[in-house]
């Protein structure tokens, strides 16, 4: 797959104090780019130690730590360890992390899942999902961001209507930070492309109908037809996890 060079992609720096006109312009001139030369331009820009990517072992993510092991080993790779995952999500991680000489990093919620029942009830899940959501994903996630400059994600256009929009480079408000979704343009098809050329281990999963893995309790197969996300809190209104709303409550 050809990609232009670095040296196409235009470099400027931005922070917070970058208006949004600029970051619009930087996202306009890196949006064709290929994935690796967006997370080689955020490296250079923030710098190895100060982005991290964000992963959940779905097919998106490992696609960009094969990228990121291409860039700068030295950046940090992080997720989200709820104690909610399938066996196979956790079996993805152990294969990643034999394959990539990478500094995973391992983020849990502030309470066990036997001190969330005691405080709040058994399967919450079930009653709140916003709320088990907030206290195993979004707080966790607030507190890694802290110690970092920009993140990587595997957010892509494609993926829902509330996606739709997304830039490769954005200033994420709610964290208070740069945000960059190298695959915002990618399709599918890109992606798995990608995976199978590179001979990346992904999540068995995938191949049964799950092209969305969250938290078992939250996820179920996709049946022929439905939206790929359907298999997320099916039967509520729920779409989102909250760790990609521009705003964190």
């Amino acid at each position: 797959m050809s990609r232009p060079s670095t040296e196409q992609a235009v470099l400027q720096d931005i922070s917070a104090n970058t208006t949004e006109e600029q970051f619009k312009q930087v996202a306009d001139e890196l949006k064709h780019a290929h994935p690796i030369d967006i997370i080689r331009w955020g490296v250079e820009q923030i710098g190895a130690s100060a982005i991290t990517l964000a992963c959940s072992f779905g097919y998106e993510d490992v696609a960009l730590v094969d990228m990121v092991s291409k860039v700068d080993p030295e950046v940090d790779i992080f997720y989200l360890d709820t104690n909610l995952h399938f066996s196979e999500t956790y079996e993805v991680r152990d294969r990643l992390r034999k394959r990539y000489p990478l500094n995973f990093i391992r983020v849990t919620p502030a309470l066990t899942l036997e001190e969330q029942a005691a405080e709040y009830g058994d399967e919450l899940w079930k009653r709140d999902p916003d709320q088990c959501c907030r206290m195993r994903k979004v707080e966790p996630l607030k507190q890694i961001l802290s110690g970092y400059q920009g993140w990587i994600t595997g957010i892509r256009r494609e993926q829902s209507i509330t996606r739709a929009h997304t830039e490769v480079v954005e200033w994420d408000a709610g964290f208070g930070l740069i945000k960059l979704n190298p695959l915002a343009f990618w399709t599918t098809e890109q992606v798995w492309s990608y995976i199978h050329e590179h001979n990346i281990p992904y999540n068995r999963l995938h191949d049964q109908n799950y092209p969305s893995i969250g938290c078992f309790p939250c996820t179920r197969q996709v049946k022929p037809g439905e939206d790929p996300r359907a298999g997320r809190w099916a039967g509520s209104t729920k779409t989102e996890c909250g760790l990609h709303n521009s705003l964190v409550k």
